[in-house]
């Protein structure tokens, strides 16, 4: 069996690590003209369905090595003033397994084929049942299922459900992260919760190695290269609904809502990395009506776009991998064929899929009470 992944995000680079471990053939291809040719984010938190993903779809010779690099967390979900005052609660206590993305990525990709600047134009089901994907700049690839796990702007998606199409919220957030010094350390009881300013939210959260990641890989699994990456903490600050940046630098722009805040947040934002702090826009993708089931599917953000206030979008796109990963197996072990195989994956999809969605927007008014939800 032959499986040919678009897109290099965590959803698809899992599907492809498990598929290599079980003997079956994956190749990705992404868009991107190189493996860090943009921002791909900071910490996630996995709830314990995403990181069990995680863990199945790596090998486990590699199980220690992500055990090192990930760090459990908790947190309280109170709603600050810009004075770090306590002045309500957000909603019950959160815990998870906390991982860099930049990091996990790394780590998925090791062993990989991965083709970059392979953006994809089409593709065509021919009449042996096999998909040929064309990209702009590459030969086609003739494959046995094609897997769109390339993101809310989804290529694949364009062709195989065009009626599904994303939805602009309005809300714009700021992303950036800062090294975690001692003054900053004192800030822990704002992690994982929000500071509410006028008409915008501050969410930080601390990211603490157990080992630093690329000498965790050293000791434990020199076949890998993971980033030389300290401690630091990411902090988002989301603006109402169809805020800009008014010309203004990322961080410029977020200071500029803080005047009067404590000199720690104002200091955590002025000391981030500004390579590394950008605008970001939040859209979700609703999955609509159900396509017929074929050689062709999709994964992740392609189909199930979450809102980033529920916390669930890199835990569904994970739990997508695991579970088309395990479908596709029994397609190859002849244990189903693969047509009823990739049904079933997408029937169990798209039902947590759709609730994944809903919930986080659900929880987006929390943060912009404004946001057009419909």
């Amino acid at each position: 069996m032959r499986v040919s992944v678009v897109g290099a995000g965590l959803g698809g680079l899992a599907l492809a690590q498990g598929l290599r471990g079980a003997g079956i053939e994956a190749a990705v291809f992404e868009r991107d003209p190189g493996i860090v040719a943009r921002f791909q984010g900071y910490r996630l938190v996995l709830n314990p369905i995403g990181f069990q993903a995680v863990r199945d779809c790596l090998p486990e010779r590699w199980h220690p090595l992500l055990d090192q690099i990930v760090m459990d967390a908790s947190a309280e979900q109170l709603i600050l003033d810009p004075q770090l005052n306590e002045i309500g609660k957000l909603g019950a206590g959160r815990t998870g397994i906390v991982v860099d993305r930049q990091v996990l990525r790394h780590l998925l990709l090791t062993g990989l084929t991965v083709h970059t600047d392979a953006a994809l134009t089409g593709y065509d089901v021919l009449t042996d049942g096999t998909v040929q994907a064309q990209f702009a700049r590459r030969d086609p690839a003739t494959t046995d299922l094609l897997v769109g796990a390339d993101g809310v702007t989804s290529a694949v998606r364009g062709v195989l459900s065009p009626q599904t199409t994303p939805t602009d919220t309005g809300v714009r957030f700021v992303i950036g992260r800062t090294p975690l010094t001692e003054q900053f350390a004192s800030l822990s009881k704002a992690y994982g919760s929000k500071i509410a300013g006028d008409g915008v939210s501050l969410l930080l959260g601390a990211m603490l190695f157990p080992t630093p990641p690329k000498q965790a890989a050293q000791q434990l699994a020199p076949e890998v290269t993971l980033p030389d990456i300290g401690d630091y903490v990411r902090w988002a600050m989301i603006l109402p609904p169809n805020g800009s940046l008014d010309g203004l630098t990322a961080q410029d722009a977020v200071l500029s809502r803080m005047q009067g805040w404590h000199p720690d947040l104002r200091a955590l934002i002025e000391q981030a990395d500004p390579d590394n702090s950008t605008l970001l826009s939040i859209r979700v993708v609703k999955p609509g009506k159900r396509w017929t089931p074929g050689p062709v599917t999709l994964l992740g953000d392609a189909i199930h776009a979450t809102s980033p206030t529920g916390g669930n979008g890199a835990n569904t796109a994970l739990r997508d991998a695991d579970l088309l990963r395990r479908s596709l197996i029994e397609a190859d072990e002849g244990r189903q064929d693969l047509l009823n195989a990739v049904d079933d994956y997408e029937r169990q999809m798209f039902e947590y899929g759709t609730e994944a969605v809903q919930s986080s927007l659900d929880k987006l008014p929390a943060f912009a009470p404004t946001a057009k939800l419909s």
